[in-house]
């Protein structure tokens, strides 16, 4: 589930001084407020990955560029929430990862959606799109979501993806992804450990490397405090601000 907000360009020392402000200047296409047609769609699983996690499908209408998002809701008086495509761009069905809030007004009911029940969705959409040069995928919690489609859909050969979590259960396809990308797949685990895990953030891990490469895209997805700290890492190491993209998540 994420908002779209744009981050100050002002490069500050530490987090705690970046303001993420809403932005009058020209938006990418999923940070804009405009209207987006919805549509019946039927339910084909609704899986329970992690406690209060769920990976929910429907068949695929349309093509989608892997890194997209699409707008769903239960229901038409509900307002829609934005989540990124969690699914293969040649796969037959749509997948989004979501957790549940317990105060939310969509995810409870979301979570309890069963096979054959019908929600409402958007085509997919948006530019947080990745493409053939070599990059580093940086996610926590559900923000694992559009690298795992990227991955899905055959783009992870010169890749390397970073996922943090608080507990060791919340490494979502964890079997196939080190399977597939073996050293390239890094796990960070602040509360729990375990053998071939990081014991820390993801910040924590960024900073004990000498030499990042600046030459490179770094695609980060989280929450805010997540993106604003990576990203200030980042560019205190040398990596340039325009080399950074990124989706926040709330």
């Amino acid at each position: 589930m994420n908002e779209k907000f744009t981050l100050d360009s002002n490069k500050p020392k530490t987090a705690k001084l970046v303001i993420l402000k809403k932005t009058k200047m020209p938006k990418a296409e999923e940070y804009q407020n405009h209207l987006t047609a919805l549509s019946e769609v039927t339910i084909t699983q609704n899986q329970e990955i992690s406690p209060g996690v769920h990976l929910i499908s429907w068949k695929r209408r349309y093509d989608f560029i892997a890194g997209q998002v699409v707008k769903i809701t239960i229901d038409t008086g509900v307002p829609p929430r934005i989540y990124s495509v969690c699914s293969g761009n040649s796969e037959p069905e749509i997948s989004i990862l979501f957790n549940i809030k317990a105060d939310g007004v969509l995810t409870p009911g979301l979570s309890a959606v069963i096979p054959g029940m019908k929600i409402w969705a958007s085509k997919p959409y948006g530019s947080f799109k990745d493409g053939k040069n070599p990059a580093w995928w940086i996610a926590t919690g559900t923000g694992i979501a559009p690298f795992y489609s990227m991955f899905r859909s055959g783009m992870s050969e010169n890749k390397t993806l970073i996922h943090g979590v608080r507990q060791l259960n919340q490494f979502y396809f964890e079997d196939e992804l080190e399977w597939a990308m073996g050293e390239r797949y890094i796990r960070c685990c602040s509360h729990e450990q375990s053998c071939n895990v990081f014991l820390g953030r993801v910040t924590a891990y960024l900073n004990e490397i000498n030499n990042l490469p600046t030459d490179i895209n770094y695609y980060l997805c989280g929450k805010a405090l997540m993106v604003v700290e990576v990203r200030d890492l980042l560019i205190s190491k040398g990596v340039p601000y325009e080399n950074i993209l990124a989706e926040i998540y709330f």
